[in-house]
């Protein structure tokens, strides 16, 4: 088979490294498309034909520029460690051979290189992502610095999204869908009850800078409701009980650390005389 230099992804480049192989001495074989299958444990299931189809016309026009990451299977057949968008793009374009790098992966290392590759497709959702970086961490130990070097991502980063899946499931479904941005997403988190501020978000389309004004109003009114549930002082309602009964008319009182306020309350100004006259004697 044809060999030449290989090329592979940092992330997966990186992960080659960890299990102690050199990527860059890695040579490219050209492997026969019908003898590669599909990872059964690859994670993402679903693959969007619109951009399947660009991709096979990238093909068509360029060839594949990185190659495949396969280990050996069965009776001289090859099953994909990273890759399938590209071997599946090869198959619409009429490809009989694909550029490959060929390593013996154990089920763990497959697995998560596939989880890998993943993350470093741009198509992801926010929380799709989360996910990768939360199986990273799960299932094989991985701390977020580690994920950082593996992914090529920022240690931020993905601490930022991690946080993602704490919001509530409805929340998380809005986000998983596309139905707000990461943006909107991460000030979710702040959110006094992050579901009702989503949804919000959703049925106003509400930008970046909108979201934030909102949440912005709706911490100034949690403020004012929070300030009037102070404790009431049952002798203070007995007095304006008192004097609403004497005079006819609603009356509050109203104690603050320094002064306090009496208010009467009145619709007519012979009302206001009659309270009036009760105070001049």
């Amino acid at each position: 088979m044809a060999k030449g230099p290989g090329r592979l992804g940092k992330g997966l480049a990186a992960l080659l490294d960890e299990m102690g192989t050199a990527p860059l001495a890695t040579a490219t074989n050209s492997v026969p498309v019908d003898l590669i299958d599909p990872n059964p444990r690859q994670p993402r299931q679903d693959f969007d034909e619109a951009r399947l189809e660009e991709l096979a016309q990238s093909v068509r026009e360029r060839g594949i520029l990185q190659p495949l990451l396969l280990r050996p299977g069965a009776a001289g057949r090859y099953e994909i460690v990273a890759g399938e968008r590209r071997w599946r793009a090869a198959q619409r374009a009429g490809l009989h051979e694909v550029p490959a790098i060929v390593r013996p992966f154990d089920d763990a290392a497959t697995f998560e290189a596939a989880i890998i590759e993943n993350v470093q497709r741009a198509d992801l959702n926010p929380l799709e992502e989360a996910d990768a970086y939360n199986r990273l961490a799960a299932e094989f130990g991985h701390t977020q610095e580690t994920i950082a070097r593996l992914t090529g991502k920022a240690r931020s980063h993905i601490a930022n999204l991690l946080r993602l899946l704490d919001l509530p499931r409805n929340a998380q479904a809005a986000v998983r869908s596309g139905q707000v941005s990461l943006g909107i997403a991460k000030l979710a988190l702040s959110a006094p009850d992050p579901d009702l501020f989503v949804r919000e978000a959703v049925a106003k389309g509400f930008s970046v800078r909108q979201a934030e004004a909102w949440l912005a109003a709706a911490g100034r009114r949690a403020a004012a409701a929070k300030a009037r549930a102070k404790p009431v002082d049952p002798d203070l309602v007995a007095l304006e009980t008192g004097l609403s009964e004497a005079l006819g008319l609603a009356v509050s009182i109203r104690q603050g650390p320094a002064f306090g306020e009496l208010v009467i309350r009145y619709q007519t100004l012979d009302q206001l005389d009659e309270v009036i006259a009760r105070l001049q004697g």
